[in-house]
Protein backbone atom coordinates (compact mmCIF):
# COMPACT_ATOMS: atom_id res chain seq x y z
CA UNK A 1 0.00 0.00 0.00
CA UNK A 2 1.43 3.51 -1.09
CA UNK A 3 2.40 5.89 1.81
CA UNK A 4 -0.36 7.99 0.53
CA UNK A 5 -3.34 5.73 0.83
CA UNK A 6 -1.59 4.89 4.58
CA UNK A 7 -1.95 8.16 5.65
CA UNK A 8 -5.53 8.33 3.84
CA UNK A 9 -6.56 5.15 6.19
CA UNK A 10 -5.41 5.97 8.96
CA UNK A 11 -7.22 9.79 8.54
CA UNK A 12 -10.67 7.19 7.79
CA UNK A 13 -10.13 5.16 11.07
CA UNK A 14 -9.26 8.04 13.32
CA UNK A 15 -12.45 9.97 11.89
CA UNK A 16 -14.80 7.18 12.46
CA UNK A 17 -13.16 5.99 15.69
CA UNK A 18 -13.77 9.92 16.89
CA UNK A 19 -17.09 9.38 15.57
CA UNK A 20 -17.39 6.11 17.56
CA UNK A 21 -16.98 7.96 20.58
CA UNK A 22 -18.68 10.60 20.21
CA UNK A 23 -21.57 8.62 19.95
CA UNK A 24 -20.47 6.67 22.56
CA UNK A 25 -20.77 9.84 24.74
CA UNK A 26 -23.66 10.88 23.54
CA UNK A 27 -25.70 7.42 24.46
CA UNK A 28 -24.21 7.92 27.73
CA UNK A 29 -25.45 11.34 28.15
CA UNK A 30 -28.58 10.18 27.00
CA UNK A 31 -29.12 7.48 29.17
CA UNK A 32 -28.63 10.09 32.04
CA UNK A 33 -30.86 12.00 30.99
CA UNK A 34 -33.50 9.18 30.76
CA UNK A 35 -32.53 8.27 34.22
CA UNK A 36 -32.20 11.55 36.02
CA UNK A 37 -33.21 14.62 33.40
CA UNK A 38 -36.60 15.88 32.83
CA UNK A 39 -38.19 12.37 32.35
CA UNK A 40 -36.87 10.75 35.31
CA UNK A 41 -38.38 10.77 38.54
CA UNK A 42 -35.37 12.12 40.49
CA UNK A 43 -36.78 16.03 38.92
CA UNK A 44 -39.73 16.93 40.99
CA UNK A 45 -41.04 19.02 38.36
CA UNK A 46 -41.15 16.12 35.95
CA UNK A 47 -42.82 14.19 39.22
CA UNK A 48 -45.60 16.80 39.36
CA UNK A 49 -46.43 17.03 35.59
CA UNK A 50 -46.51 13.17 35.47
CA UNK A 51 -49.18 13.15 38.35
CA UNK A 52 -51.20 15.68 37.09
CA UNK A 53 -51.66 13.89 33.49
CA UNK A 54 -52.60 11.21 35.34
CA UNK A 55 -54.32 11.98 38.52
CA UNK A 56 -58.11 10.91 38.72
CA UNK A 57 -61.02 12.58 38.20
CA UNK A 58 -62.63 11.83 41.60
CA UNK A 59 -66.09 10.99 42.19
CA UNK A 60 -66.99 11.12 46.18
CA UNK A 61 -70.37 9.75 47.58
CA UNK A 62 -71.61 12.12 50.41
CA UNK A 63 -74.40 11.16 53.01
CA UNK A 64 -75.73 13.84 54.82
CA UNK A 65 -77.44 11.51 57.86
CA UNK A 66 -76.85 10.45 61.12
CA UNK A 67 -75.24 13.19 63.44
CA UNK A 68 -71.36 12.21 61.81
CA UNK A 69 -72.05 13.71 58.83
CA UNK A 70 -71.53 17.23 59.40
CA UNK A 71 -74.13 17.55 56.92
CA UNK A 72 -72.07 16.09 54.18
CA UNK A 73 -69.05 17.51 54.64
CA UNK A 74 -67.61 14.17 56.53
CA UNK A 75 -67.30 12.79 53.07
CA UNK A 76 -65.49 15.60 51.65
CA UNK A 77 -61.46 15.29 50.89
CA UNK A 78 -58.59 17.59 52.47
CA UNK A 79 -55.05 17.91 54.13
CA UNK A 80 -53.96 15.44 57.06
CA UNK A 81 -52.84 18.85 58.29
CA UNK A 82 -56.61 20.60 57.06
CA UNK A 83 -56.45 22.68 60.45
CA UNK A 84 -52.96 23.34 60.34
CA UNK A 85 -51.23 21.82 63.38
CA UNK A 86 -50.06 18.10 62.40
CA UNK A 87 -52.44 16.73 65.34
CA UNK A 88 -53.97 13.54 63.87
CA UNK A 89 -55.47 13.15 67.18
CA UNK A 90 -57.69 16.10 66.93
CA UNK A 91 -58.69 15.87 63.26
CA UNK A 92 -61.99 14.14 63.58
CA UNK A 93 -62.26 16.87 66.27
CA UNK A 94 -62.04 19.70 63.89
CA UNK A 95 -63.38 18.27 61.27
CA UNK A 96 -67.04 20.12 61.90
CA UNK A 97 -65.27 24.00 63.19
CA UNK A 98 -66.24 26.33 60.79
CA UNK A 99 -62.32 27.64 61.13
CA UNK A 100 -60.86 24.94 59.25
CA UNK A 101 -62.66 24.68 56.08
CA UNK A 102 -62.36 21.20 54.24
CA UNK A 103 -60.41 22.57 51.39
CA UNK A 104 -59.88 19.29 48.85
CA UNK A 105 -55.82 18.01 48.87
CA UNK A 106 -54.49 14.74 47.56
CA UNK A 107 -50.98 13.77 47.83
CA UNK A 108 -48.64 11.68 45.27
CA UNK A 109 -45.66 9.84 44.38
CA UNK A 110 -43.28 8.20 42.02
CA UNK A 111 -41.48 5.52 41.55
CA UNK A 112 -39.55 4.21 38.28
CA UNK A 113 -38.21 1.80 37.33
CA UNK A 114 -36.21 1.44 33.53
CA UNK A 115 -39.78 -0.11 31.83
CA UNK A 116 -42.33 1.70 33.99
CA UNK A 117 -43.36 4.13 36.60
CA UNK A 118 -45.88 4.02 38.96
CA UNK A 119 -47.84 6.75 40.75
CA UNK A 120 -49.48 6.88 43.87
CA UNK A 121 -52.57 8.70 44.63
CA UNK A 122 -53.61 9.02 48.76
CA UNK A 123 -56.95 10.73 49.29
CA UNK A 124 -57.53 11.77 53.10
CA UNK A 125 -60.33 12.55 55.25
CA UNK A 126 -60.72 13.30 58.79
CA UNK A 127 -63.09 10.46 59.88
CA UNK A 128 -64.53 7.16 58.86
CA UNK A 129 -67.93 7.34 60.10
CA UNK A 130 -71.11 5.71 59.77
CA UNK A 131 -75.24 6.38 59.87
CA UNK A 132 -75.79 3.10 61.14
CA UNK A 133 -75.19 1.22 64.88
CA UNK A 134 -73.86 -1.98 63.31
CA UNK A 135 -70.49 -0.37 62.26
CA UNK A 136 -67.65 1.13 63.54
CA UNK A 137 -65.55 4.39 62.76
CA UNK A 138 -62.26 6.03 63.27
CA UNK A 139 -60.54 9.10 62.74
CA UNK A 140 -58.60 9.80 59.79
CA UNK A 141 -58.84 7.89 56.47
CA UNK A 142 -56.87 7.14 53.89
CA UNK A 143 -57.79 5.36 51.04
CA UNK A 144 -55.97 5.68 47.34
CA UNK A 145 -54.91 4.18 43.85
CA UNK A 146 -51.83 3.00 42.33
CA UNK A 147 -51.43 3.57 38.60
CA UNK A 148 -49.05 1.50 36.97
CA UNK A 149 -47.58 3.79 33.02
CA UNK A 150 -45.32 2.35 30.73
CA UNK A 151 -42.31 4.12 29.71
CA UNK A 152 -43.07 3.69 26.10
CA UNK A 153 -40.61 6.17 24.25
CA UNK A 154 -43.29 8.93 24.49
CA UNK A 155 -42.62 12.07 27.06
CA UNK A 156 -45.32 11.02 29.70
CA UNK A 157 -46.02 7.01 28.79
CA UNK A 158 -49.11 5.14 28.32
CA UNK A 159 -51.29 4.00 31.33
CA UNK A 160 -51.82 0.21 31.95
CA UNK A 161 -53.32 -0.57 35.04
CA UNK A 162 -54.87 0.91 38.29
CA UNK A 163 -55.05 -0.99 41.58
CA UNK A 164 -57.36 0.59 44.12
CA UNK A 165 -57.27 0.45 47.86
CA UNK A 166 -60.82 -0.57 49.63
CA UNK A 167 -59.82 -1.03 53.46
CA UNK A 168 -58.06 -4.04 54.02
CA UNK A 169 -58.50 -5.43 50.00
CA UNK A 170 -56.89 -4.26 46.77
CA UNK A 171 -58.47 -4.03 43.35
CA UNK A 172 -57.64 -4.40 40.10
CA UNK A 173 -58.43 -2.85 36.76
CA UNK A 174 -57.20 -2.23 33.19
CA UNK A 175 -58.16 0.57 30.36
CA UNK A 176 -59.82 -0.55 27.17
CA UNK A 177 -56.21 0.31 25.77
CA UNK A 178 -54.30 -2.31 27.57
CA UNK A 179 -53.13 -5.03 26.97
CA UNK A 180 -52.49 -6.09 30.11
CA UNK A 181 -54.80 -9.53 32.12
CA UNK A 182 -55.12 -11.43 35.22
CA UNK A 183 -51.92 -12.58 36.96
CA UNK A 184 -51.97 -14.12 40.57
CA UNK A 185 -54.77 -11.55 41.00
CA UNK A 186 -58.36 -11.57 38.82
CA UNK A 187 -58.51 -8.44 36.90
CA UNK A 188 -61.72 -6.83 38.26
CA UNK A 189 -63.17 -4.37 35.91
CA UNK A 190 -62.46 -1.42 33.29
CA UNK A 191 -60.86 1.51 33.99
CA UNK A 192 -62.85 4.21 32.72
CA UNK A 193 -61.23 7.29 31.20
CA UNK A 194 -62.81 10.78 30.59
CA UNK A 195 -61.79 13.97 29.20
CA UNK A 196 -60.09 16.80 31.21
CA UNK A 197 -58.23 19.86 30.06
CA UNK A 198 -57.37 18.20 26.99
CA UNK A 199 -56.47 14.55 27.84
CA UNK A 200 -58.10 11.04 29.54
CA UNK A 201 -57.62 10.86 32.83
CA UNK A 202 -58.64 7.75 34.64
CA UNK A 203 -61.82 8.10 36.89
CA UNK A 204 -61.90 6.52 40.46
CA UNK A 205 -64.99 6.85 42.88
CA UNK A 206 -65.29 6.70 46.55
CA UNK A 207 -68.37 5.51 49.03
CA UNK A 208 -69.69 7.58 51.20
CA UNK A 209 -68.83 7.17 55.18
CA UNK A 210 -65.81 4.52 54.34
CA UNK A 211 -64.34 6.36 51.70
CA UNK A 212 -63.08 2.71 49.88
CA UNK A 213 -62.34 3.59 46.21
CA UNK A 214 -62.66 1.51 43.21
CA UNK A 215 -62.97 2.86 39.36
CA UNK A 216 -65.84 4.07 38.76
CA UNK A 217 -68.73 2.76 37.70
CA UNK A 218 -68.16 0.00 40.37
CA UNK A 219 -68.32 2.73 42.73
CA UNK A 220 -70.31 5.71 42.10
CA UNK A 221 -72.04 8.88 43.21
CA UNK A 222 -75.73 7.67 43.57
CA UNK A 223 -77.42 10.50 44.93
CA UNK A 224 -75.89 13.49 46.18
CA UNK A 225 -71.74 13.96 45.76
CA UNK A 226 -68.54 15.66 44.51
CA UNK A 227 -66.38 15.58 41.51
CA UNK A 228 -63.09 16.48 42.22
CA UNK A 229 -60.55 17.52 39.42
CA UNK A 230 -56.93 17.73 39.92
CA UNK A 231 -54.84 20.83 39.94
CA UNK A 232 -51.07 21.94 40.83
CA UNK A 233 -51.78 25.30 42.57
CA UNK A 234 -56.03 24.73 43.42
CA UNK A 235 -57.83 23.31 46.58
CA UNK A 236 -61.13 24.34 46.33
CA UNK A 237 -64.13 23.83 49.10
CA UNK A 238 -66.80 22.06 47.74
CA UNK A 239 -69.62 24.22 47.73
CA UNK A 240 -72.41 21.41 49.11
CA UNK A 241 -72.86 17.85 49.00
CA UNK A 242 -73.15 17.72 45.53
CA UNK A 243 -70.89 19.89 43.85
CA UNK A 244 -70.46 18.55 40.09
CA UNK A 245 -66.56 20.48 39.86
CA UNK A 246 -64.71 20.71 43.06
CA UNK A 247 -60.47 20.94 42.03
CA UNK A 248 -58.51 19.39 44.62
CA UNK A 249 -54.43 20.60 44.72
CA UNK A 250 -52.11 17.54 44.32
CA UNK A 251 -49.02 17.56 46.81
CA UNK A 252 -45.72 15.26 46.09
CA UNK A 253 -45.30 13.31 49.51
CA UNK A 254 -41.27 14.31 48.57
CA UNK A 255 -41.83 17.80 48.81
CA UNK A 256 -39.89 19.62 51.05
CA UNK A 257 -42.13 19.61 54.70
CA UNK A 258 -44.17 17.28 53.12
CA UNK A 259 -45.58 14.03 54.39
CA UNK A 260 -43.07 11.56 54.26
CA UNK A 261 -40.96 14.01 55.60
CA UNK A 262 -43.41 13.47 58.73
CA UNK A 263 -43.73 10.46 58.92
CA UNK A 264 -41.66 10.09 62.76
CA UNK A 265 -43.38 12.90 63.92
CA UNK A 266 -45.62 10.99 66.73
CA UNK A 267 -48.02 13.34 66.89
CA UNK A 268 -49.45 12.51 63.27
CA UNK A 269 -48.34 8.57 63.24
CA UNK A 270 -48.77 5.98 66.03
CA UNK A 271 -46.20 4.20 64.62
CA UNK A 272 -45.11 3.63 60.84
CA UNK A 273 -47.42 4.45 58.72
CA UNK A 274 -49.88 4.52 61.05
CA UNK A 275 -52.12 7.65 61.86
CA UNK A 276 -52.29 8.52 65.25
CA UNK A 277 -56.19 8.52 66.12
CA UNK A 278 -57.99 8.65 69.17
CA UNK A 279 -62.02 8.21 70.61
CA UNK A 280 -62.78 11.94 71.44
CA UNK A 281 -64.93 13.96 70.30
CA UNK A 282 -67.95 11.52 69.45
CA UNK A 283 -65.92 8.91 67.50
CA UNK A 284 -67.97 6.16 68.07
CA UNK A 285 -71.17 7.38 69.52
CA UNK A 286 -73.98 5.56 68.34
CA UNK A 287 -72.34 2.58 66.34
CA UNK A 288 -70.40 -0.43 67.98
CA UNK A 289 -66.85 1.73 68.78
CA UNK A 290 -64.24 3.91 67.64
CA UNK A 291 -61.43 2.23 66.45
CA UNK A 292 -58.05 3.87 67.37
CA UNK A 293 -55.00 4.13 64.82
CA UNK A 294 -57.09 2.78 62.47
CA UNK A 295 -55.77 4.31 59.04
CA UNK A 296 -52.54 4.33 57.34
CA UNK A 297 -50.69 5.99 54.93
CA UNK A 298 -49.74 4.92 51.61
CA UNK A 299 -46.56 3.14 52.66
CA UNK A 300 -48.60 1.08 54.93
CA UNK A 301 -51.68 -0.07 52.64
CA UNK A 302 -51.57 -3.86 53.15
CA UNK A 303 -54.33 -6.30 51.31
CA UNK A 304 -55.03 -9.17 53.53
CA UNK A 305 -55.26 -12.04 51.61
CA UNK A 306 -52.34 -11.65 48.98
CA UNK A 307 -48.75 -12.53 48.43
CA UNK A 308 -47.63 -8.93 48.53
CA UNK A 309 -45.85 -7.36 51.66
CA UNK A 310 -47.94 -4.42 53.54
CA UNK A 311 -46.72 -1.61 52.01
CA UNK A 312 -45.93 -2.86 48.47
CA UNK A 313 -47.81 -0.40 46.71
CA UNK A 314 -45.33 2.13 47.61
CA UNK A 315 -42.38 -0.07 48.62
CA UNK A 316 -42.38 -2.78 45.69
CA UNK A 317 -45.10 -1.40 42.82
CA UNK A 318 -43.26 -3.05 40.07
CA UNK A 319 -43.28 -6.51 42.34
CA UNK A 320 -47.04 -5.73 43.37
CA UNK A 321 -48.30 -5.19 39.31
CA UNK A 322 -46.46 -8.52 38.07
CA UNK A 323 -47.89 -10.09 40.65
CA UNK A 324 -51.40 -8.97 40.47
CA UNK A 325 -51.15 -8.74 36.41
CA UNK A 326 -49.99 -11.14 33.47
CA UNK A 327 -48.67 -7.99 32.01
CA UNK A 328 -47.32 -9.15 28.47
CA UNK A 329 -44.23 -6.69 28.47
CA UNK A 330 -41.57 -6.28 30.12
CA UNK A 331 -41.63 -4.45 33.82
CA UNK A 332 -38.61 -4.33 35.22
CA UNK A 333 -38.06 -4.59 39.06
CA UNK A 334 -34.41 -2.64 39.46
CA UNK A 335 -35.43 0.86 40.65
CA UNK A 336 -33.76 3.86 39.13
CA UNK A 337 -36.08 6.01 42.09
CA UNK A 338 -37.66 4.67 45.16
CA UNK A 339 -37.46 6.83 48.28
CA UNK A 340 -39.81 3.97 50.24
CA UNK A 341 -36.84 1.55 49.92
Amino acid sequence: MSKKWQALSRACFSALLGLTLDLTAADARASVAGSRGFDSAHDAGFRAELALRYAPIHEQEVHRRGSHALGGAADYITSVDFDGDDDARNNWDHAGDPRYPLAAHAYYSVVETPSHWFITYQFFHPRDWSSTFFETEHENDSEGVLLAVARDGSHLGALRAAVTVVHSDFYSFVPVTSGWTSGRESVDGVLSERKFAGQLHPVTASQAETHAIKAWPYYAIRTEGVVYYPSLTEAEVPSGPSDPSVFYRLHDMLEPGGLWSKRFNPRLFARSGTFAGDASAGCGRGVLWCLRDAAHAAWAWDDHDDSSPSGAIATDPAGLVRAYFDTHERVAINYRFNPFR
